[in-house]
């Protein structure tokens, strides 16, 4: 696939969409979230290019929604899908579900929604998804107790390309590796001509690390699963409550998520926990150990009679004795058995084993001192052998875990790919739930996607047909909405009442409209319609049109005239645009054209008596009746009457008037209205 061929993809996104291991699989399958990890490309961008690439798939030449009208009620529609979704990326996904003319896109769609439809939108479900989000794969990842070593300058090179992770030295001989050892916890030499050399130290001789990264630095591979623990947790808990198919074992992923910190680190041993708290607690521990100490041998001394003879006395001084000499003299053992407790402290504070223990008894020396104190020196060496202990257990236990994991990771990306997908499933079942849509019916197409027979493309009969239509875009309660039906098939007047629906009938025809180019389902019973090329929604105007924006209009359906086969017309009250005898006249116009066309329209109208008196031909009017006035209040059958001039307000009025007097003024007007 030429990347640079889909609409909105320059050489520079091209660029971007190429570094992913898959571009191709993730834009043929709308793939919002693998599009988002290439560099510099949000989720919204993703979502377009993502459109593109489904459009130029179906060669689907774009423009469906032809007016600013139109492209409202698409937007309308679809955030009542995205409302629906509990994802980000739902939301985003839903973006590459767009209306098109062509038959195999809505027919992929429609598979899509059908399984949608069989989900159920569980709460447990749904508040899981709450934690599920796109998986982050990069992040750099920076080893500083590790590194690798080589005598070669190419090797070198090599090696910073393939391990960016660890520090690279370039070392002379044995000697090197020795000095790098005293600075690192583990090194890792790359040449053969190391093996057999003995060192101090961890240095481990792998030619062959280059070859096998993931063993030298676990810590890569730890990180995806550190960085997306969250998401993978909640993915893991969509799975069980949705109980979707998955190859991923997912008590196994979880008990390996379980050991794996935020940081990357290892979480749950007990022995790597307890030399990172002996780390911790080290000085601290020391410190304590030289009070015990302290305070044992003051309390000694306080109890301790020590009686010293002149001659003694005056030896000690000759010598140059001080109180250490007079402690060794009068309290070694009491200096002995002080030394012991503050040794014992240490190892027991630190819950030492019995190497480590050995060296911290050195901590503390065997010379009589007062007051007690540590050995710095040896403090140290048992810092950085704790440390080194941790480092090298914490290592190997990243490498099992590591390798662990990364058996899993193909399938731990596909568990929260199905979760997030299953949000945008759920958002459109949820949708049809909500406004109790069914899957509509393109005439002449089956639903299994062939052609009935004796139908040509467009069907047998164009046009739409709704049962039971609900708008959506209404804002009262479903319950509340009164079912409308209407179908058309050709061009048609819709007359009717002030306030009386016309404007939200047109609102549900484009909405239906919409959402079944879309492949969606409809806020309907039952819906039959042609497979249109284009909508042109024109809403109604505000006041009377100046000159130049009267002949705009005009010109746009000079277009329709012109080229109008196969697009659904839908305008509402065109008269505002002009005078009332004009308009008459420019609609009786246009309607002709688009019925010799073949195009499918609806045009509402205060004039539509005065329209079909202009027309050439037998143009059919509707009439969306209203019934009375109940309390002041029009009572309005919703459903469109077909063949019929629906009666205005002022009728109405001058009916119910004429009603309730005898005064023959009122039945005067009345017959003015025949």
């Amino acid at each position: 696939m030429e990347l640079e061929t889909i609409p909105g993809v320059g050489e520079k996104t091209a660029r971007s969409l190429a570094a992913l291991d898959d571009p191709e699989q993730a834009l043929r399958t709308g793939d919002v979230a693998a599009l988002a990890q290439a560099p510099g490309i949000t989720q919204g961008r993703a979502a377009r290019i993502a459109r593109g690439a489904i459009r130029r798939e179906h060669d689907d030449p774009g423009g469906f929604l032809a007016t600013d009208r139109a492209r409202e009620i698409y937007r309308e529609v679809l955030s009542l899908c995205k409302d629906r979704t509990v994802t980000a990326y739902g939301a985003q996904r839903l973006e590459t579900i767009y209306p098109s003319p062509c038959r195999s896109r809505i027919e992929e769609v429609q598979r899509f929604a059908r399984e949608a439809l069989e989900r159920d939108p569980d709460p447990a479900v749904l508040e899981a998804l709450k934690g599920v989000e796109p998986l982050e794969t990069g992040g750099d990842v920076q080893v500083r107790e590790r590194c690798l070593a080589t005598t070669d300058a190419e090797r070198y090179t090599a090696a910073r390309e393939a391990i960016p992770e660890l520090s690279v030295e370039v070392v002379e001989d044995a000697q090197g590796l020795a000095e790098l050892a005293r600075g690192y916890s583990t090194v890792i030499a790359l040449d053969e001509a190391f093996a057999g050399v003995t060192v101090e130290g961890d240095v481990q001789v792998r030619p062959d690390a280059l070859e096998n990264p993931a063993d030298v630095v676990p810590e890569r591979s730890l990180a995806f699963f550190a960085r997306n623990r969250d998401s993978l947790r909640a993915a893991i808990s969509v799975h069980r409550n949705a109980d979707l198919e998955t190859d991923c074992d997912l008590d196994a992923l979880e008990d390996g998520l379980s050991r794996v910190d935020g940081d990357g680190t290892v979480a749950g041993d007990e022995e790597l926990d307890r030399l990172a708290t002996a780390i911790d607690d080290l000085d601290a521990a020391v410190g304590a150990g030289e009070s015990v100490a302290n305070d044992h041998l003051r309390q000694a001394i306080r109890e301790q009679d020590v009686t010293i003879e002149g001659s003694d006395l005056l030896s000690l001084v000759e010598q140059g004795a001080g109180v250490d000499s007079l402690l060794s003299r009068e309290l070694a053992d009491e200096y002995a058995a002080a030394v012991e407790a503050a040794r014992k402290h240490l190892i027991d504070a630190l819950d030492l084993d019995a190497g480590e223990a050995e060296l911290a008894r050195r901590a503390f020396g065997d010379e009589p001192t007062f007051p007690v104190e540590r050995d710095e020196g040896t403090v140290s060496r048992l810092r950085e052998e704790l440390t080194a202990t941790k480092e090298r257990r914490g290592a190997r236990l990243k490498r099992d875990l590591a390798a662990d994991l990364a058996d899993r990771r193909e399938s731990a990306e596909g568990l929260v790919r199905s979760a997030l997908e299953l949000d945008v499933e759920l958002a459109i079942a949820r949708f049809a739930r909500d406004f109790e849509c069914t899957m509509p019916e393109f005439i002449g197409e089956e639903s299994d996607g062939s052609t009935s027979a004796n139908a040509d493309n467009r069907g047998e009969k164009g046009g739409f047909k709704i049962d039971g239509g609900r708008s959506p875009l209404l804002s009262e309660p479903l319950e509340e909405i009164e079912p409308v039906d209407y179908d058309v098939a050709g061009v048609a007047l819709l007359s009717g009442v002030n306030s009386g629906g016309k404007t939200s009938t047109l609102d549900l025809v484009a909405s239906v409209v919409v959402l079944a180019h879309m492949g969606l389902p409809v806020p309907a019973d039952r819906v039959r319609l042609e497979r249109f090329d284009d909508l042109h929604y024109h809403a109604k105007t505000q006041g009377t049109l100046d000159a130049g924006a009267f002949e705009s209009t005009v010109q746009q359906f000079a277009g329709l005239a012109d080229g109008g086969e196969g697009s659904l017309v839908l305008v509402d009250e065109l008269e505002s645009i002009t005078e009332p005898g004009a308009s008459a006249k420019i609609i009786a116009g246009i309607l002709e054209a688009l019925s010799e066309n073949g195009a499918t329209a609806v045009f509402v109208s205060h004039l539509a008596g005065e329209i079909r008196e202009m027309a050439a031909y037998d143009v059919t009017v509707d009439g969306i009746e209203a019934v009375g006035l109940v309390d002041g209040e029009l009572e309005v059958n919703r459903s469109p009457i077909k063949d019929h001039l629906a009666r205005s307000t002022p009728e109405l009025i001058v009916e119910k008037l004429a009603d309730e007097s005898e005064a023959v003024f009122y039945d005067r007007l009345l017959e003015k209205f025949e």
